[in-house]
């Protein structure tokens, strides 16, 4: 039975103070729509997080000052690169032929939560929404007229209400486990294990770009560049535990294959993660809808997860801005769920799925066709073009549009 709402309903309610949750509150907060953000945590997250932004999304954020906040705080990087670690053999793609359809024809690696803190900034800076941590939501209830949430933490006993709830909380959304979702799909086998160094790789291995993705002859590993910082995703030796893989002797182990030298690696952070591709069967229950971790997950691989849950805040805003203007009925809203989720499914988390597959291929040979492929297409300007359209998420973008 639906709870009876408090009587403050003219707003919007967002779970979540990520990246997701924050866009979307900078988007109807421009648009004089007044909302409520909640974050479980009891402050911004700082820990090991997403760091690489695509084209599109920085074109979506140009308008709010914060693509430029994020160039002036990040390392922009034209090209990334597939290489073969013994030889540095490689394919490598230049962003720079999609100059004509993005403003910002490279990818940029900056770090999640310094954009948290700007989103912020701007926030405090507009006014209009209300920022609460320590507010987990942990319980939801709806009816025709708005959502009924209770809340957890510093703020246990209160209820808020809204007449919409976005469910931007992250991969253990207590939004869509209130809604009874579900995320299907499947958790592959093994553990990346995440660790920064400041040690300079690009002055040690030639041809190096700011992203890159290698074949060792032991293994798979990445390399992503950040001011000051290199990110080194790594991954267990045959046999190995997570717990033994996650010993300060193991990472040694495995940093000084990359590059060896007589001092040992300063290791600065280290961040265990599994990897899952999973989404939800809906985006929208009602007044309540999901967006980003808490409707899709996916690999890592190729920088999609956080820019895909984005694209997801500009897709679901633009759509609640005009039915709170009553410019638009609130079915339009199910089109936000035909737009997005088959993007997610399709591209975001297929594609993704392949970019693992490549780098978990072990077979020499194979290695070489695929490599001999990419720079095929590299080579040939129309499916170059293609790929990168596709990898740096525009095409996805383009689809999702022309779905009614």
């Amino acid at each position: 039975m639906t709870r009876p709402a408090p009587p403050d309903t003219d707003r919007i309610l967002i779970a979540g103070a990520g990246p997701v949750g924050l866009v979307s509150a900078i988007r109807l907060a421009e648009a004089g729509i007044p909302c409520t953000v909640l974050e479980a945590a009891d402050a911004p997250h700082e820990d090991l997080r997403a760091s690489t932004w695509h084209p599109p999304t920085l074109d979506m954020l140009a308008p709010y000052g914060l693509a430029d906040r994020l160039v002036d705080s990040g390392l922009v990087t034209p090209t990334w690169q597939i290489r073969m670690h013994r030889t540095g053999e490689r394919a490598e793609f230049d962003l720079g032929i999609l100059a004509d359809v993005t403003g910002h024809p490279f990818r940029l690696q900056c770090e999640q939560h310094k954009f948290v803190r700007m989103a912020l900034d701007w926030l405090e800076a507009h006014g209009g929404v209300e920022m609460r941590f320590d507010a987990p939501v942990v319980g939801v209830h709806q009816d025709a007229d708005g959502v009924v949430v209770d809340l957890g933490g510093a703020h246990t006993g209160e209820r808020l209400a809204g007449r919409w709830l976005i469910g931007a909380d992250g991969a253990k959304s207590a939004v869509r486990e209130a809604l009874g979702l579900s995320l299907s799909g499947a958790t592959y086998p093994e553990t990346t294990i995440l660790a920064t160094t400041r040690f300079p790789f690009h002055e040690h291995l030639e041809g190096l770009s700011n992203v890159n993705y290698i074949w060792s002859d032991v293994s798979t590993f990445s390399l992503l560049r950040l001011p000051g910082i290199w990110r080194c995703s790594l991954h267990q030796d045959a046999g190995e535990s997570v717990e033994d893989a996650l010993k300060p002797e193991a990472i040694e182990r495995k940093l000084q294959r990359i590059v060896a030298r007589p001092e040992p690696y300063a290791v600065e952070e280290v961040r265990p993660y599994r990897i899952h591709r999973r989404i939800v069967d809906r985006y929208r229950v009602g007044r309540v809808l999901l967006a980003g971790d808490a409707a899709h997950l996916n690999s890592p691989s190729g920088g999609m997860g956080m820019n895909g849950g984005i694209h997801d805040a500009f897709n679901l805003t633009e759509k609640l801005i005009r039915v709170w203007r009553g410019e638009a009925e609130e079915a339009l809203l199910d089109r936000y769920e035909r737009q997005r989720r088959p993007i997610a499914e399709e591209e975001i988390l297929a594609q993704a799925d392949r970019n693992r597959g490549r780098m978990q291929e072990r077979d020499p040979e194979r290695r070489l066709s695929i490599l001999r492929d990419l720079q095929a297409t590299i080579a040939d300007p129309a499916k170059a073009r293609a790929y990168l359209l596709r990898s740096s998420m525009i095409e996805g973008l383009n689809r999702a549009a022309a779905i009614q």
